[in-house]
Parts: structure tokens; C-alpha cells; sequence
């Protein structure tokens, strides 16, 4: 099992290329087959594929199969990590100017 630092390292990774993020966009909207979310890219299906394999290793996308076809969706466990980190390097970058702003309002 992953720790949620390693899981966090792997998403960043993931969302690091532009073809990901855009993967990544276009499945926010809705689930996508795998020829639907390749169809706007300049590149070979198996090229998708590879980006597709680093997005579900990242935990970012979730795969099943359906005769022949494969449907991608977000897996929204991930994003929720991700969320949750930024939230915490945000809350921790305000926390100064809460204690300023609490000084100032008693100082009064």
C-alpha cells in the first residue's frame, strides 16, 4: 500500500505533462472511451494508452472493460487528496496573517 506522500509524488508526477492534464480535463466533463479521449490528440492510440496507464497508476483514473471497449472515468479519491494538500499549504500560509489580524482586532 502506498503511503498518501508517495500517492501525492505520483499524481504530481502524472499532472507534470500537458497531454495528461488535458486527459484529465476532458474526463471531469464525463466518463470517456479510450478512442473518444484520444480523438483530439496528434498521436497513436497506443501513446494514449501509455498516458492513460500513468494516470490509473497515479490513482487519477479508473479503467473498466465493456466488450470491446474500455471507459475511463476520474477517480475522485485522488483528486480529493490533491485538494486536500493544497488546502493545507494554503491554510498554513495564512495562518501568520490570522494571528496579525487578531492582534490588531484586540489591539484596538
Amino acid at each position: 500500500m502506498l503511503s498518501e506522500s508517495d500517492l501525492l509524488d505520483r499524481v504530481f508526477q502524472a499532472l507534470a505533462d500537458p497531454t495528461r492534464r488535458a486527459i484529465v480535463e476532458r474526463l471531469v466533463e464525463r466518463p470517456m472511451s479510450v478512442s473518444a479521449i484520444a480523438a483530439p490528440f496528434a498521436m497513436s492510440l497506443p501513446a494514449v494508452m501509455q498516458h492513460l496507464t500513468v494516470l490509473e497508476t497515479a490513482g487519477l483514473v479508473r479503467s473498466h472493460k465493456e466488450g470491446r471497449v474500455r471507459t475511463c472515468v476520474i477517480d475522485p479519491v485522488a483528486m480529493r487528496l490533491v485538494e486536500h494538500w493544497v488546502d493545507d499549504r494554503r491554510s498554513d500560509r495564512r495562518r501568520p496573517f490570522d494571528r496579525l489580524d487578531a492582534y490588531l482586532v484586540t489591539a484596538d
